[in-house]
């Protein structure tokens, strides 16, 4: 039950701000800074998930994500689509894991 509570306040706080923030608040500058903050964390979440094992150690050799990702980086830059990139990555990697 603490868990659901938790969930609950987590989701109204995060709301809130979403819901009295106005974009008309904000100048410009503010607004192109914001604008950033998606691409700054996403490397963040995804170096990680890439370049570190279970014990947490940067695992360089014999690791088929890295080679899965830049297989999906290049079908990103070249189709430009998400869905492409996200299928060319899952299937390489899978590929790489399963069949190599």
């Amino acid at each position: 039950m603490l868990i659901i509570y938790c969930g609950i306040i987590t989701y109204l706080t995060r709301f809130s701000m979403i819901a009295i923030l106005k974009k008309e608040m904000f100048n410009n500058r503010v607004r192109d800074v914001l604008s950033y903050v998606p691409s700054a964390i996403f490397p963040a979440i995804i170096f990680p998930a890439i370049f570190l094992d279970d014990l947490g150690q940067l695992q360089l050799e014999n690791n088929p994500k890295i080679l899965a990702a830049g297989i999906a980086m290049i079908i990103g830059i070249l189709s430009r689509s998400i869905i492409a990139t996200i299928f060319s990555g899952l299937a390489s990697y899978w590929f790489l894991i399963f069949v190599v």
